[in-house]
């Protein structure tokens, strides 16, 4: 996804879809920079790259995210 935030900045979201192309499945919904995803290899977490930030933050580090995977 490309649409532009700011002058700083573009959206990235992290989209899954089956090896035949089809079923595409957005992961992410955050309006801010969500990339780089990687699955643990028994399947069960996906690690990720976001800027995301708490309310009142004033800052977007990037860090990485582990999250449960529920299919």
């Amino acid at each position: 996804n490309h649409h532009s935030l700011d002058a700083g900045g573009r959206e990235f979201d992290i989209f899954m879809v089956d090896l035949n192309g089809e079923n595409l499945e957005r992961i992410t919904h955050s309006g801010t920079f969500d990339a780089f995803p990687m699955f643990s290899f028994d399947g069960s977490k996906l690690a990720f790259a976001s800027n995301r930030v708490a309310a009142g933050e004033p800052t977007e580090d990037t860090n990485i995210f582990v999250a449960d995977w529920v299919d």
